[in-house]
């Protein structure tokens, strides 16, 4: 597959944007998705950023292999950052985000007290991809559905300023990607886990990408859930088997491939492999 390219105007627009407010937030809160915590991050956010100080939260951590969330985790902190992993449902582990903040900013507000200025919340500006569960997130934190949450890229469309906590505001942001793939293998990884718009990557590739990597990491939990020996020699033999074993028929009892490739594509977001990692 070539070099993929996908920047919509909105994204380019979203860009500008988040520099434009930078100045008005005293952190940033990246979000990217445990179980591909490389991949799915955005390049672009360095020079975004800059020096604003940020915390990096690894969401959907309860999808994600717990031994390899911790390697990540190390990473990132060797790297100089604040980072958590959070299920953003799991109201204990999103607070934490708020510490998270404070640790980050300590500085800002060790300076603000010395000049005598009146405490105040913190102001935390959260990006990430699309559908990295950011809307999911901060419904979760202000308890209470103050967001559209979607199970598809591209539901934040404008930046807008919430409340939280008495301790912290967010100002949310619309999910940006940048302007294309030079590795098409990490394309492959955002669209398995439904970052990339499903019409984007051929579905056919994507569905073969989680095939092999579910056969080379969690063989018996995709052979259990189907019920079926996978031969990867056989890719076709594959969609067949899914469809018998799932009721996937046209009429004259043909496979309906495009259901199967639904079927999979779900069972892998949901996690019915088990806690999975793709970046290893």
């Amino acid at each position: 597959m070539a070099q993929l390219q996908w920047y919509p105007g909105h994204m380019a627009k979203t860009k500008r944007q988040v520099i434009a407010k930078l100045k008005l937030v005293d952190c940033v809160i990246e979000l990217l998705d445990a179980r591909a915590p490389l991949s799915s991050r955005n390049p672009m956010i360095h020079d975004i950023v800059q020096s604003k100080p940020r915390v990096i939260v690894l969401t959907k951590a309860d999808l994600a292999d717990y031994e390899w969330i911790q390697t990540w985790l190390k990473r990132f902190r060797q790297e100089g950052y604040v980072v958590v992993a959070i299920n953003a449902f799991d109201s204990k582990d999103t607070k934490n985000i708020i510490k998270a903040c404070e640790e980050a900013t300590i500085k800002i507000f060790e300076r603000e007290e010395r000049q005598g200025r009146e405490k105040r919340s913190i102001r935390a500006m959260i990006l990430g991809i699309p559908n990295v569960g950011k809307s999911t997130l901060i419904n979760q934190l202000v308890q209470k559905r103050v967001l559209t949450v979607g199970d598809r890229p591209g539901v934040t469309k404008n930046i807008q300023m919430i409340r939280i906590h008495p301790k912290l505001e967010l100002m949310d942001t619309p999910g940006i990607l940048w302007p294309k793939f030079e590795d098409v293998e990490t394309a492959k990884k955002l669209a398995l886990l439904g970052t990339l718009k499903d019409h984007l990557i051929p579905l056919d590739d994507i569905v073969i990408y989680g095939f092999n990597y579910l056969h080379d990491y969690h063989k018996e939990a995709f052979e259990t859930r189907y019920d079926f020996e996978v031969d990867m020699e056989d890719i076709v033999s594959i969609f067949d088997k899914i469809g018998e074993r799932m009721g996937c028929f046209r009429k004259g009892k043909e496979v309906d491939y495009d259901r199967v490739i639904d079927i999979f594509l779900n069972d892998f977001r949901e996690g019915r492999f088990g806690k999975v990692m793709l970046d290893r």
